[in-house]
């Protein structure tokens, strides 16, 4: 029989090692990606989940986002980019939850963590509404604190709605601005 202990040191084990791979074969394919943006929405979905779903590789977005808002509707692009966001974002809790965090000696993650204990899903909601390189580090410091997941989504969610809106009216003000 096994244990609780065990249970969720196993399942520590699962997320870390999932995390790892679905960075590792998103960086891979990070050249075929932008092939996705013919499929309209779904399309914008899934290039900012595997965008987000990349813990520590960077991933070009933002400036994705800000062209799909030429193209298509913003509001739309930002549906579907803070959808595929907030759930890719899920590989940073991950590897928080796993427990693995190997960055708790960086000085960022420092300042992060106890912003995120104390304030929680308003912390993460923040965080997510701005364009910033270290939210991965506050989705793992979420993850650490065990900040539920439904709780976690809905503020990463939020936030990332605010931000690709932004970006993608932004798009779309500038292919009106170029061409009128």
């Amino acid at each position: 029989m096994i244990t609780e202990k065990r249970r969720l040191s196993i399942l520590r084990g699962i997320s870390l090692l999932a995390v790892i791979g679905i960075s590792v074969f998103i960086y891979s394919i990070r050249d075929q990606v932008e092939q996705f943006a013919v499929y309209g929405y779904p399309g914008i979905f899934l290039i900012s989940l595997l965008a987000y779903a990349t813990v520590f590789l960077p991933a070009p977005s933002l400036a994705f986002v800000f062209t799909m808002g030429g193209v298509l509707h913003p509001l739309g692009v930002a549906l579907a980019a803070s959808t595929g966001a907030a759930i890719g974002e899920l590989s940073g809790y991950m590897a928080g939850f796993s427990g693995q965090a190997v960055i708790e000696r960086m000085d960022i993650y420092e300042r992060i963590t106890p912003w995120i204990d104390k304030h929680g899903t308003f912390a993460i909601f923040i965080l997510a509404a701005i364009p910033n390189p270290f939210f991965d580090l506050a989705g793992i410091a979420a993850g650490a604190a065990r900040i539920p997941v439904k709780s976690f989504l809905i503020a990463c969610w939020m936030g990332q709605f605010i931000k690709a809106t932004l970006f993608a009216y932004a798009g779309s003000a500038s292919v009106n601005w170029i061409f009128s």
